[in-house]
């Protein structure tokens, strides 16, 4: 005796499915192309493509110029977003590939609009990331990845940022006053890394590295417990090769 198996069979929304067929018509064309020729290429009869055309340029996803369909405002959006995780991804397996290769956690940051951010950890069980017990974003003054990007600002957005989250110890070890930080920040190079000691979590050091990419002020770093000091400034260098490596392949691939 057999038993009937129900497969499930998803609901498929046949418009929708037209829909991104001409997209992706449209997306094989840098110039453009007119009605005719996507609805030929998507295999849609000319009245259904006239249809969708018209509501994709209406919903932004579209434009019409000269005759011929272009992605719009809104595709292009979503073009972007992709760009953006793709090199996301990129970055998180490079760290991922530092930190087993170093064998500390690697940390990624940035400062944008006006704030610091976290990009990308990368950690394991045996050598964690440092715990984010105060948000990292308005405590720059306290670790190496802020006073890092801070070290690189100009006097004026250094300032701007040290009124909107004013310096406040951490630990015994912080930085007690804002002068103090600025002092510290001015007498050392501005490329040079940046050594913490327990300034943001008792039992940790840390230090960030300055990269600059254009207008694009970042920071690689790493952390290690305090009783593995000895460690931190042989693999400050590894990641600043590492680093540099990576800098250098990718100028030469964009100079290709």
């Amino acid at each position: 005796m057999t038993t009937a198996t129900n497969t499930a069979v998803p609901t498929l929304i046949g418009s929708v499915q037209r829909a991104l067929r001409l997209l992706e018509a449209v997306g094989t064309h840098r110039d453009g192309a007119p009605a005719k020729q996507l609805a030929r290429e998507a295999g849609l009869p000319l009245p259904t493509a006239y249809h969708l055309l018209r509501t994709l340029t209406h919903e932004g996803y579209l434009r019409r110029e000269n005759g011929v369909f272009l992605f719009g405002e809104a595709a292009e959006r979503l073009i972007d977003g992709g760009a953006v995780q793709s090199r996301r991804s990129a970055m998180t397996e490079s760290l991922a590939r530092w930190r087993d290769v170093i064998g500390v956690p690697v940390y990624c940051a940035i400062y944008r609009e006006g704030e610091i951010e976290l990009i990308a950890v990368a950690d394991t069980p045996a050598s964690p990331a440092v715990d984010e017990w105060a948000a990292f974003r308005e405590t720059g003054h306290a670790h190496a990845i802020g006073q890092c990007l801070l070290r690189q600002l100009d006097e004026t957005a250094r300032q701007d940022h040290l009124d909107r989250h004013p310096v406040e110890p951490l630990t015994r070890h912080s930085v007690r006053d804002r002068e103090s930080l600025l002092e510290r920040l001015r007498s050392t190079e501005r490329m040079e890394p940046v050594i913490e000691r327990q300034e943001y979590a008792l039992g940790t050091i840390c230090a960030a590295i300055p990269i600059t990419v254009g207008t694009t002020v970042a920071t690689m770093a790493i952390s290690l417990p305090f009783d593995q000091q000895d460690r931190l400034l042989p693999a400050v260098e590894q990641l600043r090769a590492e680093v540099t490596d990576l800098l250098r392949s990718l100028v030469l691939s964009i100079s290709i």
